[in-house]
């Protein structure tokens, strides 16, 4: 599927979504969603995972990802107009609280009949900020000179190189977000309509010229994507990561091509041997 709002100058997106096993062997429809809102500075990428056991979860995933997508544009400005890692934080929350608002009034009802989770990037001129709720994740791809810089909150990093720049210096992965540790719900997933959603946001600004590209997922892609560490948190998985981004950027990419190689590769005894889940891949890289 095509970004509703194409893809702005100097960036390339893809979005795709793909039903996991289990809800075509049970005739359920995909409950994952995700939109791209082009603005004048940069991007807002969303994705979200309706909740199985919700009887109208793809409705929630579908309605969310609007919302945000519209709540979160006015926080996509260049970093110089508010150069302060706190405030832009404080922006990506108070437009998750409009989302949350918007949502709650959606569902006329118990928010949990249309229980999803959200995971929001927004891309502008010299930072990218992360939002999520719920189990989802981000990848960050920076060039090879920006090593850590790219995973901490504030942190800043030299210009970086194009897309296939000094082979010396690989692009790097950087995980978002971290997950809370020593939770009461670290093993529970939050959704957007939960009485501890606000409580369990994890939010991050990264303050990094070297972006070149980032990733959103919902959590059925989680074992291709990450890889476990011998000791400590999982690691991205540098080499499918590699991949997808390195097709992405590629002068003769063609959208309905590559959708049909996704789609392939995603309904793969590869892929479902490990995860019945619907699977989400959203991603976006420099030109």
């Amino acid at each position: 599927m095509r970004p509703a709002d194409g893809s702005p100058k100097g960036w390339r997106v893809h979005g795709t979504s793909a039903q996991g096993y289990r809800h075509l062997r049970e005739g359920t429809p995909c409950q994952d969603a995700w939109r791209c809102r082009v603005t004048p500075s940069g991007l807002v990428l969303a994705v979200a995972d309706g909740a199985g056991s919700a009887p109208y979860s793809g409705a929630g995933s579908a309605q969310v990802v609007q919302l945000a997508t519209r709540a979160f544009e006015p926080v996509v400005t260049a970093w110089e107009r508010l150069p302060d890692a706190r405030a832009r934080k404080e922006q990506l929350t108070e437009a998750f609280h409009q989302v949350r608002d918007a949502f709650l009034r959606w569902c006329q009802g118990p928010p949990g009949l249309y229980a999803t989770t959200l995971t929001v990037v927004v891309l502008a001129p010299g930072w990218l900020g992360q939002l999520s709720v719920g189990d989802g994740l981000v990848v960050v791809r920076t060039d090879g000179g920006t090593g850590q810089g790219a995973a901490e909150e504030g942190a800043g990093a030299p210009a970086g190189n194009p897309i296939g720049g000094d082979p010396a210096h690989p692009a790097s992965y950087h995980l978002l977000p971290r997950a809370h540790t020593g939770s009461e719900y670290a093993n529970e997933t939050v959704f957007v309509g939960s009485p501890t959603a606000l409580d369990q946001l994890r939010v991050d600004c990264v303050r990094d010229e070297g972006v070149e590209g980032v990733l959103l997922s919902t959590d059925g892609l989680t074992h291709a994507l990450l890889r476990r560490a011998p000791s400590g948190p999982p690691l991205p998985h540098d080499a499918f990561l590699g991949h997808l981004f390195d097709r992405l950027a590629r002068p003769d990419y063609e959208h309905d091509e590559e959708e049909r190689r996704l789609k392939a590769f995603l309904g793969s005894d590869q892929i479902t041997r490990v995860t019945g889940d619907d699977k989400t891949l959203l991603w976006a890289i420099r030109t």
